[in-house]
């Protein structure tokens, strides 16, 4: 028997009192980060902004993967990636799931020339804005691999499945002893292995913003 759907999330949860939160999201997103973005960090003082490329459109729908058999999250986003800029947030985090694969996406790639898509873009200056926090979780490195100079030098864990995607973009993947590590901080980059730690990186992504996070790598 097929579920009904849960009513559709708007894409701007709780309210800013301690900054914003933006979110980039496509089609099949982390159910599991999906909900405990939306309950945590607003019950910690910041809003939640699910930003996307919309093609042109006011708003645009996207549902999560169907971890059940079936699409039980849908959430409505009406903040165009292009029309905001990165210094607008206190930090930014790219969700898991498959979602990042399609943000990666450009109409007309030109040989020799950088990836051109919106969220591409949007990352290159996030990451060139100082003190801005950046986390990714599961399978959301794959939108960093889009450039290499994103990447390169940076010590990252992953889900196993885009290991050599990671490592061919220049990134030094942390491993333990089954696999890679659950999670990773290098300066202002957080990253975690796969949805079953997303209260920890979703705690080590709060510490910081609040300045209580390290700076150095660590696993």
């Amino acid at each position: 028997m097929i579920e009904p759907a849960r009513p559709a999330v708007r894409g701007i949860i709780g309210e800013p009192r301690k900054g914003k939160i933006g979110v980039l999201i496509e089609e099949h997103f982390d159910m599991t980060e999906f909900r405990k973005f939306n309950a945590f960090f607003p019950a910690h003082g910041y809003q939640v902004v699910y930003l996307s490329h919309l093609w042109g459109n006011r708003e645009l729908t996207f549902g999560s993967n169907p971890d059940a058999g079936w699409v039980e999250e849908h959430v409505i986003v009406s903040t165009e990636i292009a029309a905001v800029t990165p210094a607008a947030f206190k930090g930014i985090i790219l969700i898991g799931g498959y979602a990042t694969d399609r943000l990666r996406y450009q109409v007309r790639p030109r040989k020799g020339e950088p990836n051109m898509a919106p969220a591409v873009v949007f990352l290159r200056q996030a990451m060139a804005t100082p003190g801005l926090k950046l986390g990714a979780i599961c399978h959301s490195l794959w939108l960093l691999c889009a450039d290499a100079a994103l990447l390169r030098g940076r010590k990252v864990t992953c889900a196993h499945n885009i290991i050599c995607d990671v490592e061919n973009a220049g990134a030094e993947v942390v491993y333990g002893d089954e696999g890679t590590v659950d999670l990773v901080s290098d300066a202002d980059l957080i990253t975690a292995k796969h949805p079953g730690v997303t209260e920890r990186f979703a705690d080590e992504f709060l510490a910081a913003l609040e300045r209580r996070g390290t700076a150095s790598a660590t696993a």
